[in-house]
């Protein structure tokens, strides 16, 4: 039999997609609302067919933002030019299924799952050979889940990689293959922003603060404490980016990160944010009850934050400024150390002014993308010259903060030559007016920490602050 009367049937998920509907699907109904996840165990009862038929009746996903597979839309395409029809054959959802048909425009038919019915495995299996016969069809799948499709097929077209290929010849003699190699270890920690990890530093300035910083015991005891945050901090970034996946896919560079692209699968996301958790609790517990406390606080609310908080109009750059401020709390809690007015109020200044330079950014590269707002932000690009203005009053609040403490009779107590800090005051008047002058000009393309990390002149400038400090001691 010719090979171009022979349908082709494509599996979806993992095969023309590098992305899984129902896992996508439930990330946006629960960012919708986080009850849903209780209202999902009780339909994952009636099956997982019920479960997909659900969620899909509550969420709309745009199907052309979709990662589909090139190397297999551009074989779909080859094929279909030559004479063949076309099926997509998956285990989702009818209605994404004949959403993401509609959007090719080259598949002459749909077969999915439905409520009463969940297409895959031996269901799927059993599906194609009542409407093709035993070997009257090709099939396309990437999954164990598709060995018995293939079985049944007189061709297994193989998506994935070696093992599965192997999986696939045991009951299929007849295999093509499509090879996907993937750096798990790679995409993982670009994914958990490990970079980002910059900004937990910040757990040690109570202990820079307090000069306790030769106390072995209290520096073993922030490095623990450092560890733990920044396993935290990435759990969040994985939970942040797998529910953020509409609005990354939107933005020229977000695009291209690992859950976005479709690199770095969602069920791999999920697995690894619940490790990273366990990892961080479990250096919690060696420190004292109050860190402990403080780390909680920063998990629920930075939950909120992605859930909802990150959408409201500057309840959100409050909510960062706070967060970064929880990580100086946190320090002081597991050194026991006791954090002074002065550095608390000028944390939360500094960070209102650094996390204002953030929305900045974003809104001038969305206004260069000639588009009016930014996508899962609260803001319009007509606020940007407001969002300036709120930013350089906080950066110029920390300095004037900064100045007044050295004034205070604190200062005389903790150094011997006070008057050296002066130093400092001028550093940061500087910095923070050069931290806005680049943003202002459209160069500042990082969360404003990580570009002074970056940033040479930055980390002259961070250089002298801590030279001074040791010099006033």
């Amino acid at each position: 039999m010719a090979a171009a009367s022979i349908p082709l049937c494509v599996d979806l998920d993992g095969t023309l997609t590098h992305s899984d509907l129902l896992i996508e699907s439930f990330l946006v109904l629960i960012k919708k609302n986080p009850l849903y996840l209780f209202y999902c165990v009780v339909w994952l009862l009636r099956g997982k067919g019920y479960l997909k038929a659900q969620i899909a009746s509550r969420v709309a996903i745009d199907v052309s933002l979709l990662p589909y597979n090139a190397r297999v839309v551009d074989f779909l395409k080859r094929e279909q030019s030559s004479g063949r029809d076309l099926y997509l054959c998956t285990a989702g959802d009818q209605r994404f299924a004949e959403q993401i048909a509609s959007h090719f425009g080259f598949f002459k038919g749909v077969m999915a799952s439905d409520e009463s019915r969940n297409l895959s495995g031996t269901n799927k299996a059993g599906a194609l050979l009542a409407r093709f016969g035993v070997q009257g069809f090709d099939y396309c799948g990437n999954a164990r889940a598709d060995v018995p499709v293939w079985k049944q097929a007189r061709r297994a077209i193989v998506v994935g990689n070696r093992h599965m290929q192997a999986a696939a010849q045991k009951v299929n003699q007849t295999t093509v293959f499509f090879e996907s190699k993937r750096s798990f270890l790679r995409l993982a920690l670009r994914e958990m922003r490990v970079y980002q990890w910059v900004k937990n530093l910040l757990i040690f300035v109570p202990l820079l603060a307090s000069h306790r910083f030769t106390n072995i015991d209290t520096l073993i005891a922030e490095g623990v404490a450092f560890l733990s945050f920044c396993f935290c901090a990435s759990s969040v970034y994985l939970l942040n980016d797998m529910l953020d996946l509409d609005a990354d896919r939107r933005h020229s560079r977000k695009c291209k990160r690992p859950f976005a692209s479709g690199e770095l699968s969602l069920v791999s996301g999920i697995f690894l944010m619940f490790i990273l958790l366990a990892g961080s609790a479990s250096l919690a517990v060696m420190l004292p009850q109050s860190f402990q406390f403080v780390l909680a606080c920063y998990v629920v609310t930075t939950l909120a934050y992605s859930f909802r908080l990150k959408r409201v109009m500057l309840v959100d750059v409050f909510v960062l400024a706070a967060l970064y401020t929880t990580r100086i709390v946190a320090g002081g809690a597991a050194g026991g150390v006791v954090l002074s007015d002065w550095l608390i109020m000028f944390s939360v200044m500094i960070f209102l002014s650094l996390a204002m330079v953030k929305r900045y950014t974003e809104l001038d590269k969305t206004q260069r993308d000639g588009k009016a707002s930014a996508a899962g932000r609260g803001y319009l690009t007509d606020d940007m010259s407001i969002v300036r203005s709120f930013g350089t009053a906080a950066g110029y609040v920390a300095v004037l903060v900064l100045a007044l403490y050295m004034n205070s009779a604190d200062v005389k107590v903790l150094y011997q030559h006070p008057h050296r800090l002066w130093v400092l005051f001028c550093l940061l008047l500087y910095w923070i007016s050069r931290i806005w002058m680049v943003a202002f000009r459209g160069q500042m393309h990082d969360d404003p920490i990580v570009f002074a990390i970056k940033n040479r002149a930055s980390l002259f400038v961070i250089a002298l602050c801590v030279l001074t400090v040791l010099a006033a001691m």
